[in-house]
């Protein structure tokens, strides 16, 4: 299961050290550390508050006050007049440090600084959330006074600001540290938390108009202010971000909290548990808190190599939805009324049934349904590594079909022959540390904050650390490339394989088209040509013809790296599983008898026993469904609302002779199945994820529970047809996958395809584009209020020239349609390609597929809204409640 690749490096060059001592240690450390970083090397801890390892020194707080001397111009060690900040102060030769441990001075300094600090810091100590791990109470207790000499009347603040629907904040508490601040300037790049005012009435706050002189934009203005009900920054920008929650928890005293954790426990009486983020396929470590059997709250793991000390407050606040009321936690069978000859007269209502009786209804149904044309399995993108090796094992071998997709949003073939041909089996590819130390990078159907947020911020760190050049192809300029520095190579949605292609005709030395942009041409060709140069593409280029094949070509005649990144959490897994029609475990082609020779020794079946052609996507598998070519369906974890056709999904399963779905929770499968099989959710069951670099990410159980993972259902299922899957428990699931070798045989062709004209736009049309926000109406967000009110509000983004074509203007109300329905949304005038509406792709009061039942790439049709309805929102929609948020409630 462990994916490596060997990379062969060239010797680095020889690290400059600098010798000194610290409390009469000597200590030989790299030129340029600073001294605080010198000391913890060799054991002694110097107490601070505003440094962090990953932000840039600031000296704020001044607890971690030493005594230093050094050698003059003659040699002679001479000591500076003033205790230093260690925080901000490099290590030079011959210095000679003493800390508080040896320097009376020091320690004096030290227990200055605290009793400074402690002044007007409230002694509420028993009620703060902080309380049990907070730096503050530690170092009080350590470099602190024992008894305070302060008797005046502590200063206080009307508490608590809510800095957002999620973040609060204490300011009597602060120490002025401004960790939250730079976190804010130098990670996310994000001005939503400012230091305000000077010297005694200096505080953290956010933006205040009366403070900073800055009047607020008026009411309605959509262009920027699109989060759902924050405040707006006196940069214009909104007073939210998608990783504030990192200010929570690098806060040292408890001056910012969550609201959804707030006054719910103390941290000594949680239980943690390491895990790994089921939200996205960066596969970002976290620690699971619980107490009682219920996750209380979810804080960033440390892992230098994929997130360092960040997450997403998507990562952090949105695990509510495994313990929703409408969790599955019995399986549900559906009585059927036959006549005399076998044939379905009606269909009863789902009741509890035993996981016995569950069992051989599903095996017996998927058995019939197998002989009555096959079965089309389903499994979605957010399986774990254990899962997908058994979902792709039982089609193959109790189903006997390769009918096999798991994707739950737009495919096509020329994907499946790029997942085929560069990514399954290739291994651990490029990192994130290659992401950060790339001098150029070119985003392909990728929008790194709202798909992939840790990559967003290391791809940022790169940015600002080494000036890496980022280019994106897309409609227009979002804020999260602008926040890159990035530049905007414009394609209309189904286009980009034509910016693609002429890119890599460029690199190559070819003619391109004379109303080609030669200069910008050149300086994307340059830049991937140079070493460490990354193509990083998302799953929306699925919907651009020739857009895989013209990535490879670009790669080719470059020489730079290609990684695909999508959204969910399992893709890759399923990926490198087999989850794709033609493709087995490992990257195999399905038709190479070799490869079937391979997978049939290790799964202990006759190779002829294996399906022979390449399956169905997930398109066809809903068509045969609906015709009745397909007898029956395996599905698991699919919200029929994320598909491409979403009431042709549903008419298709509702058709279909039998059904069997594995979920957490009630969903729109579950009510048109014959057998539900309840699973388990991430924080109920061990597991890995395989993250979009090829690295195998492990995480444990936090929560004790008798919920069966995907892998031991299906085992037991097959067990019923009389198959051995070999993933009884998670010991036998990772045996069976190293029972696979790595393939070393051919892989499936390189995709092929070329670029397609655009469609011709007719007057009141135009071409949509669309995608996920990161916060949405997804079901993984459901239950958690408070995050959803930090999600952006649904708007339609167009240029001027597009509004002016249909008479609309910058904050006024468009209905976009097509013949299924219509979403009402207020305008955004954005600097984007002519012709083209964007909308998010599933937030709420706009759902994309569901509503208009169109895709990206498709004409729609834009008319303004003449007299615009009253709602409490200001969004509405022809077939679906709407909310200004744009966030699951």
């Amino acid at each position: 299961m462990t994916a490596t690749t060997d990379k062969s490096t060239a010797a680095a060059p020889p690290v400059e050290t600098v010798t000194l001592t610290i409390d009469e240690v000597e200590v030989t450390v790299p030129k340029g550390t600073l001294i605080i970083r010198a000391a913890e090397q060799v054991g002694i801890e110097i107490p601070r508050f505003c440094d962090h390892p990953l932000l840039e020194p600031a000296g704020a707080c001044r607890q971690c006050l030493v005594e230093v001397a050094m050698p003059d111009r003659e040699g002679n060690v001479r000591p500076m007049p003033k205790p230093q900040a260690s925080c901000t102060m490099t290590v030079t030769p011959g210095m000679v440090v003493k800390t508080q441990r040896t320097s009376p001075v020091a320690d004096k300094a030290q227990h200055g600084v605290m009793e400074l600090l402690l002044m007007n810091h409230p002694l509420d100590c028993p009620v703060c959330d902080k309380g049990g791990e907070c730096p503050l109470q530690n170092q009080a207790m350590s470099n602190g006074r024992a008894e305070t000499r302060f008797e005046d009347v502590k200063r206080t603040f009307p508490k608590p600001i809510a800095v957002s629907t999620e973040i609060l904040l204490d300011r009597e508490r602060c120490v002025l540290c401004q960790r939250c601040t730079r976190f804010g300037e130098e990670i996310a790049g994000d001005a939503f938390i400012a230091l305000q005012e000077r010297g005694a009435h200096q505080q953290i706050g956010r933006f205040d108009e009366t403070v900073l002189d800055f009047a607020p934009p008026p009411q309605g203005e959509p262009a920027e202010a699109t989060f759902g009900s924050a405040a707006v920054t006196a940069g214009g920008q909104p007073f939210a971000s998608y990783f504030s929650g990192n200010t929570v928890q690098i806060c040292p005293v408890g001056a910012l909290t969550g609201a959804a954790y707030r006054f719910r426990s103390r941290p000594f009486d949680l239980v943690s548990t390491p895990g790994i983020s089921e939200h996205d396929s960066c596969g970002s470590a976290i620690r699971v808190d619980h107490r009682r059997g219920v996750v209380l709250r979810r804080l960033s793991g440390e892992d230098p190599a994929v997130n360092e000390e960040w997450i997403t407050d998507k990562d952090r606040f949105a695990f509510t939805w495994q313990a929703a009321p409408d969790r599955l936690t019995t399986p549900l069978v559906r009585d059927r009324v036959l006549d005399a000859h076998g044939a379905v007269v009606s269909r009863g209502e789902l009741r509890p049934a035993s996981w016995v009786e569950a069992f051989e209804l599903a095996a017996e149904g998927l058995a019939a349904a197998r002989a009555a044309g096959g079965v089309g399995v389903l499994p979605g993108g957010r399986l774990t590594v254990e899962d997908a090796f058994a979902w792709s094992r039982f089609a193959r071998t109790v189903l006997g079909t390769d009918d096999v997709d798991q994707r739950a949003r737009v495919g096509s073939a020329e994907e499946t022959a790029f997942l085929g041909h560069a990514v399954a089996g290739t291994g651990v590819g490029v990192t994130f540390g290659d992401v950060e130390a790339a001098p150029a990078v070119l985003l392909a159907g990728l929008e790194a904050e709202e798909e992939a947020g840790v990559t967003f911020l290391r791809l940022r760190k790169g940015v600002r650390a080494h000036g890496t050049r980022v280019w994106s192809v897309a409609p227009f300029a979002s804020r999260g490339l602008a926040r890159l520095d990035g530049e905007l190579l414009p394609a209309a949605p189904g286009t980009e394989a034509e910016w693609l292609g002429i890119l890599a005709t460029r690199a190559a030395g070819g003619l391109v088209p004379a109303d080609s942009d030669a200069a910008a041409l050149g300086a994307v060709a340059d830049g991937l040509a140079a070493p460490g140069a990354l193509i990083l593409v998302g799953e929306r280029l699925a919907s651009s013809p020739g857009a895989f094949a013209a990535t490879l070509r670009l790669a080719e005649a470059t020489g730079a790296r290609v990684a695909w990144i999508p959204r969910r959490a399992g893709e890759r897994g399923g990926v490198e599983a087999g989850l794709l029609p033609g493709l087995l475990p490992g990257g195999r082609p399905l038709t190479d008898p070799a490869a079937r020779a391979e997978v049939a020794a290790a799964w202990a079946v006759d190779a002829d026993a294996l399906p022979v052609a390449p399956g169905r996507d997930v398109a066809e598998i809903l068509d045969a469904l609906s015709v009745g070519q397909l007898g029956g369906a395996l599905v698991g974890g699919v919200e029929l609302a994320d598909l491409p056709d979403p009431e042709h999904a549903r008419r298709a399963l509702a058709d279909a002779g039998f059904v069997v779905s594995l979920e957490v929770r009630t969903t729109e499968v579950v009510a048109l199945a014959d057998v539900v099989l309840p699973v388990a959710p991430p924080a109920e069951r061990p597991g890995s994820y395989w993250n979009w670099e090829g690295r195998v990410r492990a995480f444990g159980q936090a929560l004790e529970s008798a919920a069966l993972p995907d892998h031991r259902v299906l085992d037991a299922l097959a067990a019923q047809a009389g198959v051995d899957l070999g993933s009884a428990t998670p010991l036998d699931a990772h045996r069976a996958i190293a029972a696979l070798p790595s393939w070393g045989g051919a892989r499936l062709p390189a995709p092929v395809g070329e670029a397609v004209e655009p469609p011709e736009v007719p007057p009141g049309s135009a071409v949509l584009a669309s995608w996920h926000l990161l916060l949405d109406d997804g079901a993984l967000q459901d239950g958690e209020q408070f995050l959803a009110g930090t999600a952006k509000r649904p708007v339609a983004r167009m240029s001027a020239a597009t509004a002016a074509a249909v008479d609309v203007y910058d904050g006024d109300r468009v209905t976009v349609a097509t013949d299924r329905g219509s979403v009402t949304v207020p305008v955004a005038i954005t600097e984007m390609v002519d012709h083209v509406v964007w909308l998010p792709l599933a937030s709420r009061g706009c759902r994309v597929h569901d509503t208009l039942g169109a895709a990206p790439g498709d004409l729609v049709r834009i008319s303004p809204v003449v007299e615009p309805a009253e709602t409490a929102s200001g969004v509405s929609t022809s077939s679906t409640g709407t909310n200004e948020q744009g966030g699951a409630a």
